[in-house]
C-alpha cells in the first residue's frame, strides 16, 4: 500500500526561490533535490541545499496532490508560504 500524498514547499540556501512537489516521502525527495540521490528535478540544482518550508499531507492519491501543487504554483513565494497557514 502507497502512503499518503504530500504536497511540499522547499526553500533555497539563499531565500530567494522556492519549489513545489508532491511526494509519499519528503525525507527521500528532499535528498534528491540536494544531489544526496538520484532524481531531482533540474530546476532544483541551483539553489542547494535545499530545506523543507512547509509540508501538507492527508492527500488520498496523487491527482489530487498534483491538482493542489498545480494551484500553489500560481502563486508567488511569499503568498505560497501562507497556502500552508
Amino acid at each position: 500500500m502507497i502512503s499518503e500524498w504530500v504536497l511540499y514547499l522547499l526553500l533555497s540556501y539563499d531565500g530567494k526561490r522556492t519549489y513545489v512537489g508532491v511526494t509519499t516521502d519528503v525525507e527521500r525527495r528532499l535528498a534528491q533535490h540536494n544531489g544526496g540521490r538520484p532524481g531531482g528535478a533540474k530546476a532544483t540544482r541551483g539553489g542547494r541545499p535545499w530545506t523543507v518550508l512547509r509540508s501538507r499531507g492527508g492527500f488520498p492519491d496523487r491527482s489530487t496532490a498534483q491538482s493542489a501543487e498545480a494551484r500553489l504554483k500560481q502563486l508567488n513565494g511569499d503568498q505560497r508560504v501562507g497556502f500552508f497557514d
